[in-house]
């Protein structure tokens, strides 16, 4: 669902990014007030993890792939305000070094991706939380706030594409969403399988991880989650579908992809997720991910060790008076 620069005009492309930056100043405000130092490895994985499941394309009907968003589990392991944080990181990244996204869309791309789908999700997830309250009902809360968050998302998107006189309302939109609601399938039963795995290996992570007794305890997670992306970066990423994603299908089928414009006024040795100078297309690829994965952990394990004071946790220990 990443919009490649020369489809929104630019009235649409200055207006989701005012939304953006709004969204992500009220996300980072929010995160400094309730984030904790011991949840720093976490975002980092949680963003290394999403940057290579994104890399992971996976067929569907009618010739078309999708990819796992991964709004909704970022959500579900960080809250709300941390998920528009990595998501938004990932993002960037990939428009800027990968030249996945245009650098001229990013802010539509963040606002749809790294805003309306959390948002979406938590408002979804939390509400049949209220219904389903066993881990089974977690699971399958998250499994349809992903699904939902993947069609609102597609419906904002095709809602800025109209606007920008790309292709008409009428045509787009049950476009969009047809696609959208088989790839959210993928992402939902994707989300579920990720959160199932944790939920027996780490069970506290679905609960609270603030209660956890020390940050220490955060080590192995940490461990098992390098080892993880590492497994997929290895093993699946270079076999991923090649097929043309859900908004790709939809602007060849519509006639609007000729107005794509690519790679504005850059180019990198990481572009289109292949790395420069390297023949064989699995070790290309296997070289880029390992290079994205890293520097969206470094970004995000950063930026939440400068949004998170230390003193936090003395301040909120049993102890502080």
């Amino acid at each position: 669902m990443h919009i490649p620069d020369g489809f929104l005009d630019a009235k649409t492309a200055i207006a989701t990014t005012v939304f953006s930056v709004v969204g992500l100043g009220t996300a980072l405000r929010h995160a400094r007030q309730h984030l904790q130092s011991r949840e720093i490895p976490l975002v980092g994985l949680t963003a290394a993890f999403i940057f290579v499941a994104q890399m992971l394309n996976f067929p569907v009907a009618g010739g078309t792939s999708g990819h796992l968003i991964g709004a909704t589990l970022a959500m579900v392991l960080l809250g709300p305000n941390a998920a528009i944080i990595v998501m938004s990181s990932v993002i960037i990244i990939q428009a800027a070094i990968f030249a996945d996204g245009g650098l001229l869309a990013l802010g539509a791309n963040i606002f749809n991706m790294a805003i309306v789908a959390p948002v979406s999700s938590y408002v979804i997830y939390k509400t049949l939380r209220g219904l389903l309250r066993n881990i089974r009902g977690k699971l399958i809360s998250a499994s349809v706030a992903s699904w939902c968050a993947t069609v609102i998302a597609s419906v904002f998107c095709a809602g800025e594409l109209a606007l920008s006189g790309t292709v008409a309302w009428n045509i787009v939109l049950p476009a969009m969403v047809g696609i959208h609601a088989v790839i959210g399938i993928g992402e939902g039963v994707i989300t579920m399988l990720v959160l199932s795995a944790i939920a027996k290996t780490r069970p506290e992570l679905l609960t609270d991880i603030s209660s956890q007794k020390n940050r220490k305890e955060n080590k192995p997670i940490l461990i098992y989650g390098v080892v993880i992306v590492i497994g997929l970066l290895l093993f699946v990423a270079p076999f991923g579908s090649q097929l043309p994603d859900g908004l790709d299908q939809v602007a060849h089928s519509l006639g609007f992809e000729t107005k794509k414009i690519e790679n504005i006024g850059f180019s990198t040795p990481l572009n289109n997720y292949r790395f420069f100078g390297i023949e064989s297309p699995i070790l290309s690829t296997i070289a880029a991910g390992i290079t994205g994965a890293s520097v969206v952990f470094v970004i995000s394990f950063l930026l939440a060790g400068i949004l998170i004071p230390r003193k936090k946790d003395m301040d909120n220990s049993p102890h502080s008076t």
